[in-house]
């Protein structure tokens, strides 16, 4: 399927583009099934404070009602909105005149192995670590640098995923999902203020525990709560819920919240 620039059938991009340049813009990556993107609201949601956080001009009911025409014409598969501030000359400086850009691209379903989802994954222990930016912190920004080196790290098909820590050595996320700990029945994620993205499904995930009296915690995470965790998931809004069953010499089984929780996301995602 072509991609859209600026709503209209294109390739290529300028050479000035500051995303191309610098990493300057945002994006999301959306699942879509039948015509329509899911969760759509959450991934606008987090596109709004990422725009106002790099101070974007961006009109979001345009780049919601090119989504829409988008996903209509994509039917069923993966849609990738990308949002640059637009072309500069040379330098840091920004140009406020100058008019964000919007790039939409369609790619077929993503194909995982199901065994990912029915029997859990292996996550690598990355050894790249996590800069802290608070200024960043939460936004799917284009600058993914430490996620490409660490997902160099490891090319076995044994592991499907990685474990990201900050340079404090405090668990954060996977290098494309966001991870979930259960012990004693309380489910807690990472604190994100300081680096890591937040998910759009991981936003969904704690809305849902909340709605069912699930006892939710979002706060610092230890290697050794990890250690001692009963369960333990990874999650992102495309493939919805992996069970987490090993990392290194550590091993966890399949337990009954994560299925719990698995379950509603696959109503979600219709997968």
């Amino acid at each position: 399927m072509d991609c859209w620039v600026d709503g209209q059938p294109a390739d290529s991009v300028p050479l000035k583009d500051r995303g191309l340049a610098y990493g300057d813009g945002l994006f999301e990556t959306i699942a879509v099934k039948a015509g329509q993107p899911v969760l759509l609201e959450r991934h606008l949601q987090r596109l709004q404070e990422g725009c106002r956080r790099l101070a974007f001009a961006a009109d979001l009911t345009l780049i919601r009602s090119e989504m829409l025409a988008y996903a209509a014409i994509l039917g069923d598969g993966v849609l990738k909105l990308i949002l640059t501030r637009g072309d500069s000359l040379r330098g840091y400086g920004i140009n406020p005149g100058a008019p964000v850009r919007r790039i939409l691209q369609g790619s077929a379903p993503a194909a995982y192995p199901q065994a990912h989802a029915n029997e859990g994954i292996r996550l690598f222990a990355c050894a790249t670590r996590l800069a802290e930016q608070p200024l960043l912190a939460g936004l799917k920004h284009l600058n993914r640098l430490e996620q490409v080196i660490a997902r160099a790290e490891w090319q076995d098909a044994e592991h499907a995923e990685g474990l990201m820590l900050d340079a404090s050595g405090r668990i954060i996320e996977g290098v494309f999902s966001n991870l979930f700990l259960v012990r004693n029945g309380l489910l807690l994620t990472a604190d994100l203020s300081r680096c890591g993205v937040a998910g759009v499904m991981r936003a969904e995930i704690l809305a849902q525990a909340h709605a069912l009296g699930i006892p939710v915690a979002v706060a610092d995470i230890r290697f050794e709560q990890l250690q001692q965790a009963d369960e333990v998931f990874v999650c992102n809004s495309v493939y919805g819920i992996w069970p987490v069953r090993g990392c290194a010499a550590m091993s966890w089984p399949v337990g009954p919240l994560t299925r719990k929780l698995q379950g509603i996301v696959r109503a979600l995602l219709d997968i």
